[in-house]
């Protein structure tokens, strides 16, 4: 792996709190699970066990769109071992739908199936493979319906409405009850900035729908209780969101549904949404026993929502010395069959369309549809990696039509502190675009020709194809090409977005240790580490526990949007500095008569003992606390945000904004269609990095992620069925470790002073870029236009 850089700014941000104690911020500790993960000894939702626990299994539509108009169970009821078999008149609630911000989810199919694999009926038995031949013995008799699958067939003036009666809080400003939400973003005058333009390129930009493909399928144990409620074990992205949607359906008050995080295997999005959370809990309630579902790779691909497939349509005129005069474009996003986050992606993807440049006029429109298809919701990115796919691909034929080089005319174009975005609000923290773009342009090619060994032979494992053998050299062309993106970081729109945490200072066998109470779900991004981190500097010890995540403190909000560092960070960091307050003032009331600098200087807790600023010892922290305990609660929030205007799009509708960069270096044979990734070389501002280990993997990760996107992950739905063609890693591609290039990352720290520590959100950007930068490489390899994701063979080739 080549060397990772660094660059901090002189001078430190003003809330950052100068802490000397071991294991502190900015340090590279390692993950308390780490060598739990790589030896397989952590304990994953999937390895839980309960003694006479039952199976749940889930029965799904073999069609997309079809009338139920018969279900027939009596087989599978008489199977034994079965306890129960479940179908939407056996709902207890009132309440039987559910869903992020839209509740037009079934939990069970209602006379009509909206999509493939959507659930239909569910069985509990004492062995997972009863369960399963159980379930395949339920008779369903389907009356198909006409399939909504693309935009012309959503919009069409006879369309079938995948929602009839539709009346949620977006159907009122939609033209097409087929269309979930409409924002459109007006800025200036486009018609007379084009006027203004020497030169106008279009694009038509097609992006395919991908899996997060989580290693850890869908998985978890609903254990009913005495009091009549359940106790859920589950891996989830949001343990509150998933507590408001399954606590109505069950008929239970929130209380009553007691939730604790298991150990997740990975997220990206896909598990924001309910996927086994309330079928295993009404297993349990219905059969008084332990009930746990796992899915198996197949039933995870209809378990979740998948990133948004995309059209995008977009024009930029630019003058011949350079200058961006407009940008007008139109971005289509499928949502499938239910809302998910389909509103939110929406209001991302048009508020990042324009991408980090400055473009004063500008004419927007984004939709998401209802169709048949599969349901579409959060993964990595979402919405702006749509976008960036297309803008990127834009700034790149505009530099070739003016002749000029593809970064010095991004940087000619690009934001920076001060710019006004499309929806007026003003960036007012760093945005050093121009400047990452030169790192990655300024860092050393990697040598041609690595395949070729000391005595000429070629080394296929370094060519396109590897160790398939396939090329010796032959017709492998070498292509650059660059790309930049921007983020928004949080929750955005007017959202209350809020995270909580709980400390406790406290003495255990003579030493002062803090306890790290959150709902944050730790999906692999490493907040268990920061947490413990932040605990360390701002209370000055360095024994610190993190309490398993559950329901039993506040929220935490979504382990997404690139925002739990910044959220619940900054709930812990608070609650913490409100800890240090109590246990500083409990000491002055002990202590402070022996010495006059208790009330006249700055004190610290550090190494486990009340300093001064001047490094002067106080008193030990043990003495401070003998017999007491400090416990504080306490919510953190960002500053508000607005909601876009729904007809101009104005709004200061985001926190904080992101930005990466990358340069691909790729070899394509030319004559195969085959593709070698050989570097992606990126920078990205992270404003503070609270770890560098793991702020160094998070880039990485992202970004290849973002080659997937790029040349294989693809999830391929029939246009004539809307049935999943390629459900298993069989045949849905994700990079290995032998698709993944080296991955030289620079860092910069420009402090958010908005933000807790200056932070900044980093784990979504490298998804953006790296994508349009590998297919800015490949077209420079080939010349072609490449206007799709994923780049097939036969896209190169021509076959």
């Amino acid at each position: 792996m080549a060397q990772n850089t660094r660059t901090t700014p002189a001078g430190t941000p003003t809330n950052v709190t100068q802490n000397h104690t071991k294991g502190g911020i900015g340090e590279s500790t390692l993950r308390p699970d780490g060598t739990l993960k790589v030896t397989g000894e952590f304990a994953y939702s999937s390895d839980m066990w309960h003694e006479d626990m039952l199976w749940g299994q889930t029965l799904r539509s073999t069609v997309a769109h079809a009338l139920i108009e018969n279900i027939d169970i009596s087989e599978a009821v008489a199977m034994p071992g079965v306890y129960a078999v479940l179908t939407y008149d056996d709902l207890p609630a009132k309440m039987k739908n559910y869903g992020l911000e839209i509740q037009d989810t079934p939990v069970l199919a209602n006379g009509r199936v909206r999509h493939h694999g959507e659930p239909v009926a569910l069985v509990a038995a004492d062995h997972p493979e009863t369960a399963r031949r159980a379930a395949a013995k339920i008779k369903i008799d389907y009356k198909e319906l006409p399939l909504v699958t693309d935009e012309a067939s959503a919009l069409a003036p006879d369309a079938p409405l995948i929602h009839e009666g539709r009346d949620d809080h977006h159907s009122g400003h939609v033209p097409h009850p087929n269309i979930v939400h409409r924002q459109p973003i007006i800025r200036g005058n486009v018609a007379e900035a084009r006027k203004r333009a020497d030169v106008i390129v279009e694009g038509e930009y097609t992006f395919g729908m991908q899996d997060q493909a989580f290693l850890g399928p869908e998985s978890g144990l609903a254990v009913p209780a005495e009091d009549g409620g359940v106790d859920l074990y589950v891996a989830t992205q949001w343990l509150h969101s998933d507590l408001q949607q399954i606590a109505p359906v069950l008929g239970l008050p929130p209380e009553k549904v007691r939730m604790t995080l298991s150990g997740v295997g990975g997220a990206f999005g896909g598990r924001e949404d309910i996927s086994m959370q309330i079928h295993a809990c009404l297993l349990a309630l219905r059969t008084g026993k332990p009930v746990k579902i796992v899915y198996n790779r197949f039933e995870s691909f209809f378990g979740h929502v998948h990133r948004h497939p995309a059209k995008l349509y977009y024009e930029h005129g630019a003058t011949k010395d350079g200058k961006i005069t407009h940008m007008k474009c139109k971005i289509v996003l499928d949502g499938g069959a239910y809302a998910s986050a389909s509103p939110a992606v929406v209001g991302n993807a048009s508020s990042l369309s324009v991408g980090p440049y400055v473009i004063d006029d500008v004419d927007i429109e984004a939709i998401a549809l209802y169709s048949n298809n599969p349901p579409c919701g959060a993964m990595r990115g979402f919405g702006a990696v749509q976008a960036c796919f297309a803008y990127e691909a834009q700034m790149d034929k505009l530099a070739a039509k003016l002749g000029m080089d593809p970064v010095e005319f991004r940087q000619l174009n690009a934001m920076e502190q001060g710019t006004i975005m499309p929806t007026g609000q003003v960036v007012d923290s760093p945005a050093p675009v121009a400047e990452l773009l030169r790192r990655v342009k300024a860092r050393p090619l990697p040598p041609e020709q690595q395949w070729l060994a000391a005595g000429e032979e070629a080394d296929v494992r370094a060519l396109p194809g590897g160790l398939s053998n396939t090329t010796h050299g032959e017709g492998v062309v070498r292509g650059i090409g660059y790309a930049v993106g921007i983020k928004n970081v949080g929750f955005s729109e007017g959202f209350d977005d809020y995270s909580t945490a709980r400390v406790r200072l406290e003495v255990i066998n003579g030493e002062p240790v803090a306890m790290v109470h959150t709902a944050m779900a730790e999906v692999g991004q490493g907040g268990v580490t920061v947490h413990a981190q932040i605990a360390r500097t701002e209370l000055g010890v360095t024994q610190v526990t993190i309490h398993p995540a559950d329901t039993q403190v506040g929220s935490a909000g979504s382990t997404s949007a690139s925002r739990q560092t910044y959220m619940t960070g900054g709930a812990v960091k608070n609650t913490c500095e409100a800890v240090r307050a109590k246990a500083l003032e409990l000491g002055r009331r002990k202590f402070g008569s022996y010495h006059p600098a208790w009330a006249t200087a700055e004190l610290l807790l550090e190494g486990g003992k009340v300093v001064t600023d001047g490094g002067e010892v106080l008193a030990d922290l043990a003495d401070v606390l003998e017999g007491e305990a400090i416990d504080e609660e306490l919510e953190f929030r960002h500053r508000p945000t607005q909601a876009f205007d729904l007809v101009t799009g104005q709004g200061n509708g985001h926190v904080q904004y992101t930005f990466a960069a990358h340069r691909a270096v790729v070899e394509v044979d030319t004559e195969l269609g085959l593709v070698k990734v050989v570097e992606l070389a990126t920078a990205q501002d992270v404003g503070k990095a609270l770890n560098m280990l793991s702020v160094v993997g998070q880039i990485q990760g992202g970004t290849t992620q973002g080659l997937g996107v790029a040349v294989m992950e693809e999830i391929i739905v029939d246009p004539k069925t809307a049935k999943v063609r390629n459900p298993s890693f069989t045949d849905y591609l994700i990079p290995t470790i032998l698709d993944t290039p080296t991955i030289p990352v620079d860092v910069l720290e420009l402090a958010d002073p908005n933000a807790p520590y200056g932070l900044r959100g980093l784990g979504e950007a490298p998804t953006l870029s790296s994508t349009p930068a590998v297919l800015a490489a490949i077209r420079a390899a080939t010349g072609l236009e490449l206007n799709k994701t994923p780049v097939r063979p036969e896209h190169l080739t021509g076959t």
